[in-house]
């Protein structure tokens, strides 16, 4: 027979749980300051050209002209917002933003979902299914992602132009495709390789083929670095100036172009509310992405997207 401990007094019981009374107060050191004192700056200095750009935009051109372009408007108007999107001038056009926002989404929506899918595939066959020459293969891959756009511009008009494609919306879409896949490939080829290689054992074992791994396994448990990669093209893409302007046409250019079209206008009054206000409305789609799936960016990223 095991020997019974006497019980516990209630005395000692009360003591039992920890230290009692007031948590120490962490004291402000002067390294703390500093960091906090450098992070406000940093805000305060990428945040007042967003604070200038919005009440700009909710002014009318009275109110602009007599300057103190950082207080808040006296008379809240939305009428430069609507001239934006709906009859400022963009050339030859007086159809405002409307036009070139669709344009965008027209290229941003395939490009994005072309890229992506031909890079995940990309990734996990360079990680999981070696062919011959995979290694010169990812090297040529990943030497075409630092060759500067600017280098590609006239041989790639050449090429749009015989294939028929130049100055339409399906040829801007290629280019983009082809300038997303290397970082793109390499963002998904490090995330694979950080998984445990027991997953596509098994599922080999399984019956699982080529697609069935990708499809049933990899897909599924992707969502950040998919997420990730999402961010990124819709950024990318969206926020394209030069393709936009070179690769189509005046009745499709792309959002950017109609802003700078807006923005550069030498005829009539610069209307500083207007100007504003479009570029606002040009940056909301690539915000609130951000806004939307920052913290999944952010595991994507920590999951493996900058391993190697």
């Amino acid at each position: 027979m095991y020997e019974r401990f006497p019980p516990t007094p209630p005395q000692v019981s009360r003591l039992l749980p920890g230290p009692a009374g007031r948590r120490p107060r962490r004291r402000m050191e002067p390294r703390r300051i500093m960091v906090y004192g450098a992070l406000l700056l940093v805000s305060v200095y990428y945040l007042l050209p967003l604070w200038v750009m919005v009440m700009t935009s909710l002014k009318g051109m009275p109110e602009i002209r007599m300057g103190n372009i950082f207080a808040p408007p006296v008379d809240i108007t939305f009428e430069p917002w609507v001239k934006a999107w709906s009859s400022a001038c963009t050339g030859l056009n007086c159809d405002g933003l409307s036009r070139g926002f669709w344009n965008s989404v027209l290229i941003t929506v395939p490009a994005t979902v072309l890229s992506i899918g031909v890079a995940a595939v990309n990734g996990y066959a360079l990680v999981n299914w070696r062919f011959r020459g995979s290694e010169v293969f990812f090297a040529i891959l990943i030497f075409g992602a630092f060759i500067p756009y600017q280098v590609m511009i006239y041989p790639l008009v050449i090429i749009l132009r015989e294939i028929r494609l130049m100055g339409s919306v399906a040829g801007v879409i290629l280019v983009h495709v082809i300038f997303g896949m290397p970082i793109i490939t390499l963002l998904f080829r490090n995330y694979f390789a950080s998984l445990p290689p027991e997953l596509f054992k098994a599922a080999r074992v399984d019956g699982a083929g080529f697609w069935g791994v990708f499809l049933r396994v990899l897909v599924p448990m992707s969502l950040p670095i998919f997420t990730v990669a999402v961010i990124l093209q819709v950024t990318g893409i969206w926020n394209d100036f030069l393709f936009g302007v070179i690769y189509t046409r005046p009745d499709s250019y792309p959002m950017t172009v109609q802003l700078n079209n807006i923005v550069n206008s030498v005829q009539g009054v610069r209307e500083y509310n207007v100007n504003m206000a479009a570029t606002l409305l040009t940056g909301l789609v690539p915000l609130s992405i951000y806004f939307l799936s920052g913290r999944m960016f952010v595991r994507g990223i920590a999951a493996g997207a900058v391993k190697g």
